[in-house]
């Protein structure tokens, strides 16, 4: 299939994402398609059974990532975003699940997509996003005494400048162990 096949398959409507949004009509907020890529999004409560219809019906057999982004300060602040992957069918899907500020939660997919489990983890350490009826939602990357969350746009930055021959004895005075 050629990228021009891909991008006229996609506005197709028997598309994955047609189907699924005549499916699930109450559940799918909006419909968008760009560069031959489909997103859906849909709403939290309804994801694990919209990824178990595509699962199940349109063999969707492999969640490939899942990642967020935080559109801090807007309302919702969040997006959970699913790359999903139909290997039979040689199509791509995502989905995304807007999520509020305070308190985000989405239920996990880890028993429609095993592999979806270390991936939660990691949003879940990132950004603090809370998976509903995870089986191990701890932190992946973090040590388990960090606070916060590092990837959400309100925390601070902590950077240190690159160091070039021009500033070498400025930024060696700034090491920790200068002062020692």
């Amino acid at each position: 299939m050629t990228d021009v096949d891909r991008t006229h398959a996609a506005h197709q409507p028997d598309s994955p994402a047609h189907q699924l949004q005549a499916a699930f009509p109450e559940a799918v907020e909006a419909l968008h398609h760009r560069l031959g890529e489909a997103t859906v999004i849909v709403q939290a409560k309804a994801l694990p059974e919209v990824a178990r219809w595509l699962r199940d019906n349109l063999q969707f057999e492999l969640c490939v990532d899942v990642t967020a982004v935080d559109y801090w300060p807007q309302e919702p602040r969040f997006h959970v975003v699913y790359h999903v992957l139909s290997i039979s069918r040689r199509q791509r899907l995502r989905l995304k699940v807007p999520v509020a500020g305070k308190r985000p939660k989405v239920p996990t997919v880890t028993d429609v997509w095993p592999g979806a489990n270390f991936y939660e983890r990691e949003v879940f350490d990132m950004f603090g996003i809370t998976f509903d009826g995870h089986p191990n939602l701890k932190r992946i990357l973090m040590p388990e005494d960090w606070e916060g969350h590092p990837l959400r746009k309100d925390v601070p930055l902590g950077e240190e400048p690159v160091q070039f021959t021009h500033n070498v004895e400025e930024i060696q005075r700034k090491k920790p162990y200068a002062k020692q």
